[in-house]
């Protein structure tokens, strides 16, 4: 068995968290292949007793890997997508961060968690992504034109709004006059589209959300499309440019750029553990059901 690690250290003590994972795939006599930087960090660590001679190292992936281990929050498994791509890789999120809603293996539990996914005992849930084209082409944008969460424009260098004229499958929809736009995939409907007002979408709907960022017409509305539809956006602005992020990754784009956004060709497997499920993961993420009358 091939299993690739990659993180990064969040709270005090990470390095704990880590000795167990180690310590957890050598019992199983797996094959660890650590991300190079993340080995860097992990020697500088005191505490860590592993032997990291032997242990080989990447940069890039190939199909050869079982697992890819994600170590840290949400934000290291949105970095690890970068990694895996369309390779069909599932991702074993363990959260040594904060929130969770992808890295949903818990800290606490790792030993015993690692020795049910090593048994087979785990279900994969497929996520969805979008993915970005722009004309004219922007090499920022490329190779990695594809997001897990979300797709945003927003504005720049300016506290005036922006104006995001909106199509979806070549029909004007609105022109948004606000902060910016928002097209997140329902694994995203729980990040920077919930912050914004956004519903929260099962990861098993076949939907995308647009939702509008401080927008000024106060009947402008998250809308929920099916994921089939091809969303094309226009920004203009006082500025001559403006952000687009895919994720955690930003690139500028000059006014007047032609987005289109649609659905991406695969899609990132995530490891879940057989007594996990979305709703179970809300209820504690968000504090649902702690009404004292229940």
């Amino acid at each position: 068995m091939k299993i690739a690690i990659y993180g990064q250290f969040y709270h005090e003590h990470s390095e704990n968290y880590i000795q167990f994972i180690l310590d957890a795939l050598q019992n199983y006599n797996a094959e660890v292949c650590i991300e190079a930087n993340f080995l860097e960090i992990i020697k500088a660590q005191e505490g860590m007793s592993n032997d990291f001679s032997e242990v080989t190292t990447f940069t890039i992936l190939d199909a050869s890997y079982d697992f890819f281990f994600s170590i840290g929050g949400d934000g290291t498994i949105l970095k690890s997508v970068t990694f895996v791509r369309d390779l069909g890789i599932p991702i074993v999120g363990i959260n040594s961060g904060r929130l969770g809603f992808l890295a949903t293996i818990q800290k606490e539990k790792i030993t015993k968690s690692i020795q049910d996914i090593l048994q087979g005992n785990f279900s994969v849930s497929e996520r969805s992504l979008l993915s970005i084209e722009t004309d004219p082409e922007n090499s920022q944008l490329q190779p990695l034109n594809f997001a897990l969460n979300e797709i945003a424009v927003n504005r720049k260098n300016t506290t005036s709004m922006i104006k995001v004229e909106t199509l979806v499958n070549g029909e004007f929809l609105n022109s948004y006059w606000s902060d910016g736009l928002i097209v997140a995939t329902p694994t995203g409907s729980t990040g920077y589209s919930l912050s914004c007002g956004g519903p929260v979408i099962d990861p098993s709907t076949n939907s995308l959300v647009i939702t509008p960022i401080a927008p000024h017409n106060l009947n402008a509305r998250p809308l929920v499309i099916p994921d089939n539809c091809v969303i094309t956006l226009k920004v203009s602005g006082r500025e001559e440019s403006y952000l687009v992020s895919l994720d955690s990754r930003i690139a500028t784009l000059d006014n007047e750029t032609v987005i289109t956004i649609k659905k991406s060709p695969f899609t990132i497997k995530l490891v879940q553990l057989l007594d996990d499920s979305f709703v179970k993961t809300l209820r504690k993420k968000l504090l649902w059901g702690e009404d004292k009358r229940n």
